[in-house]
């Protein structure tokens, strides 16, 4: 398969946000297109008026069969290998292509791109390397998993010399032949089991970043990113990042500065200064991790040492991500609505020392025992809403049965996070955290993280300090 579409038949499969511009860049390369999503919204019927102005067929509802004369099949990540088309699709022996892989055959010549994946930490660290690669003169954006589609990136004119890349499991499954410049797995804890099957498939697909000619990253502190990069075939080179001391080959902490031996003339004698711990924003221990991470890949790309800390210190966070919403009474309110796994939560609430903890939503097959287990002296009372709410109060009752827990039945969304806000405050002496860090996926509850996160952040500042 090459990118020549000419006169290909191909089902798109998915008219969400990867749908549409896979549509409009395979109509331009001449392919006869055809879209089909189970869904039937005003969103998806909007969506699908402007593609049929450009030439494609689009079918709505019915349940998303593949169309008869199909010749290849582009996939929005998300849909699981076991739909009813793509089983049929493996069956008839036709290609499966993702987005993103999509995207890596249509790109311009000597674009590059750097690939950063994981279970937590993609999106900041892809947003950090952005900065830098910016901060040095090049001419690069953020894309992928981050918001922005690849495949409208790689059609951009003039074209961008590279890519910071954000890629899910989703995404890495459904590609075959990307060869980032330089990839980094920055940590694996169990997610998605429930797409992928189980934490090994789900591993293995991350790893793919690592793939044949690319300089494999790894974070040193993770075992499952050290073994995935470590069966990396024929990797360009090697190097890690740790928030350890760095050995020759490594990026990592000397006191308060962040320094590479990895990337220098004489990793084993000499070390390249890249800026310091106040250059981190927000401070935390994971943060800091994805800083050396996005660093690692902007240094194997060539960017200077200026650069990394001028685009560390120009990168700004996205919302719901340990954003501190409101101190009241002396007692701080974060939300962390992003943190949507147990490890995510786990690295937010390693940031403080006594907290109140909102959590709870879906935990698509997730454990909580060791999350608990390990926050379990930092914990003042924990509030707990959402679906999966009793899995996680059982936990604490194994693990931390000192901490007082309240449950909030199940109610309207809003109303929900209202007792819950209302309860952390309750519960909250002056010096703790109300923290919300779900450790779960919002969708029980919410359109998504961030409208809980929203719902949190207007009830935080809708408080007055209590007298």
């Amino acid at each position: 398969m090459t990118s020549d579409f000419k006169g290909v038949r191909v089902c798109v499969a998915g008219l969400g946000v990867s749908g549409p511009p896979a549509a409009r860049a395979l109509l331009a390369h001449g392919a006869e297109v055809t879209v089909v999503d189970g869904g039937d919204d005003e969103g998806r019927r909007t969506a699908a008026a402007e593609l049929e102005r450009l030439g494609a067929r689009v079918r709505l509802g019915g349940g998303a069969t593949l169309p008869e004369g199909t010749e290849l099949v582009v996939t929005s990540p998300g849909w699981r290998p076991d739909a009813p088309l793509l089983v049929a699709a493996a069956e008839a022996g036709l290609p499966v292509l993702g987005d993103v892989e999509l995207a890596w055959r249509l790109r311009p010549p000597g674009q590059a791109w750097l690939a950063v994946t994981g279970t937590n930490g993609k999106t900041t660290t892809v947003r950090m390397l952005a900065e830098m690669l910016l901060a040095d003169g090049r001419r690069a954006v953020a894309a992928g998993n981050v918001g922005t589609s690849l495949v409208d990136v790689v059609t951009a004119e003039p074209a961008y010399e590279v890519v910071a890349v954000e890629l899910s499991s989703f995404q890495l499954h459904w590609s075959s032949t990307v060869v980032p410049y330089a990839g980094t797995v920055l940590n694996v804890a169990p997610d998605h089991i429930d797409w992928h099957g189980d934490l090994e498939a789900y591993a293995a697909d991350k790893g793919r970043v690592y793939a044949p000619g690319t300089i494999a990253v790894a974070n040193a502190d993770d075992e499952l990113s050290v073994r995935l990069a470590d069966q990396a075939r024929e990797p360009a080179a090697r190097a890690a990042f740790t928030l350890g001391t760095p050995r020759p080959g490594e990026l990592g902490v000397v006191e308060d500065l962040l320094v590479d031996r990895a990337f220098v003339d004489d990793p084993e004698r000499t070390a390249e200064e890249l800026g310091t711990l106040a250059d981190v924003v927000p401070y935390a221990p994971h943060n800091v991790a994805n800083a050396l991470a996005a660093a690692a890949l902007a240094r194997a790309y060539g960017v200077a040492p200026g650069s990394v800390r001028a685009g560390l210190r120009a990168f700004r966070p996205d919302p719901h991500r340990m954003t501190a919403v409101a101190t009241l009474g002396e007692v701080g309110y974060v939300d962390d609505s992003k943190a949507t796994n147990p490890h995510a939560a786990a690295a937010s609430l390693a940031a403080y020392d006594s907290i109140v903890w909102i959590a709870g939503g879906l935990l698509k097959g997730a454990d909580v025992d060791d999350l608990v287990a390990v926050a379990a002296g930092r914990l003042r009372a924990a509030v707990l809403l959402g679906a999966d709410r009793a899995r996680i109060a059982d936990a604490l009752h194994r693990h931390a049965p000192h901490v007082p827990i309240i449950e909030v039945p199940e109610t309207e969304p809003r109303a929900a996070m209202e007792a819950a806000v209302h309860a952390a405050r309750a519960a909250a002496h002056p010096g703790d955290t109300v923290l919300l860090a779900p450790a779960a996926a919002s969708l029980d509850m919410y359109r998504n993280y961030n409208v809980r996160g929203d719902t949190f952040t207007d009830l935080v500042r809708g408080l007055t300090p209590k007298h």
